[in-house]
């Protein structure tokens, strides 16, 4: 149990009569970022919440580090940075006065609360800031801020909900960059719906859906859930269609424009080999030849109807 950063089992959690998420199991063994992916009311954020401590579940257990988060949750909730979909700022506050409540919070020692807040505030690239109210900062700073009080007392794990929401294009991959830095010390996991964002940033992915985890693998097992079956072809004295279907194994064709086709086959590389015979024999001259991978929002969309 203690070789598990963070262990979910059989978590479930019910809103007055209706199930949020039912049976939720995954296990974290390594550092990476994890994306925990989904459509809008899957379950994300209250699997984030309970991981968190911050919501009771109604069944199941969450583990850090083997500790019951349940049982024992001062102790888990010290190895866990949070932050929630809308940060919990005091806008009131100086950037470093908020951090400096964070870190008592967190029950830094006294001694040692500066140094912490001096070094968040560099690693989030926020130092120049720490004198200026937070209600005047742009959302990106107030991210920001809310990423360093997450991280203040240097968590073994921390869990971002939505951190890109609501930033404008230049935030959002500052943002990006400053997690994927977190992430080379620690583990992350990070909630979103974008699917652009899981493929920039995360090295893993769980995808829950209507309640219960329906992927569970790395970005690049995501990217190839559903087999290719379709080839894009270019040669430089085109065929027709017709010719084209007449090849065994093609059962469509689609024109791109200009030399380029679209294949749909049946039979993968046997197709694949006999379409260079056929060019070669017929003077096609094949320029190109390439499996079309299925696009994030068709895997998206297949594995959400499960």
């Amino acid at each position: 149990m203690t070789d598990s950063i963070v262990k979910v089992e059989k978590l479930s959690h019910r809103y007055s009569v209706q199930w949020a998420i039912r049976d939720i199991n995954f296990e974290i063994t390594k550092n990476g970022i994890y994306g925990l992916l989904g459509s809008n009311g899957a379950g994300k954020s209250t699997t984030m919440n309970i991981m968190c401590g911050v919501l009771k579940q109604t069944e199941g257990n969450v583990y850090v580090r083997g500790i019951n988060m349940r049982e024992n949750p001062v102790e888990a909730k010290r190895r866990i940075g949070f932050l929630p979909q809308k940060p919990p700022l005091h806008t009131d506050l100086t950037v470093e006065e908020f951090l400096k409540y964070s870190a008592r919070l967190r029950f830094i020692p006294a001694v040692e609360i500066d140094k912490a807040v001096s070094h968040v505030l560099a690693r989030c690239s926020i130092t120049h800031m720490r004198k200026r109210l937070i209600r005047n900062l742009s959302g990106g700073y107030q991210q920001r801020v809310g990423i360093a009080q997450a991280i203040i007392h240097n968590p073994e794990f921390v869990v971002l909900d939505e951190p890109t929401n609501g930033l404008d294009p230049n935030q959002i991959l500052e943002i990006r960059n400053l997690v994927k830095e977190i992430a080379e010390e620690r583990t992350v996991i990070l909630s979103t719906h974008i699917l652009s964002e899981v493929q920039a940033t995360c090295d893993y992915i769980r995808m829950i859906e209507q309640g219960r985890v329906v992927f569970a693998g790395t970005v690049d097992e995501f990217d190839n859930y559903i087999v290719p079956n379709t080839l894009i072809v270019s040669m430089i004295a085109m065929p027709s269609v017709a010719e084209l279907q007449a090849i065994p194994g093609v059962a469509g064709v689609e024109e791109l424009g200009g030399p380029k086709y679209r294949l749909k086959f049946t039979d993968g590389q046997e197709v694949k080999e006999r379409i260079i015979e056929t060019s070669v024999a017929r003077g096609w001259r094949l320029t190109e030849i390439y499996a079309e991978k299925s696009s994030l929002d068709a895997i998206f969309a297949e594995l959400s109807k499960q």
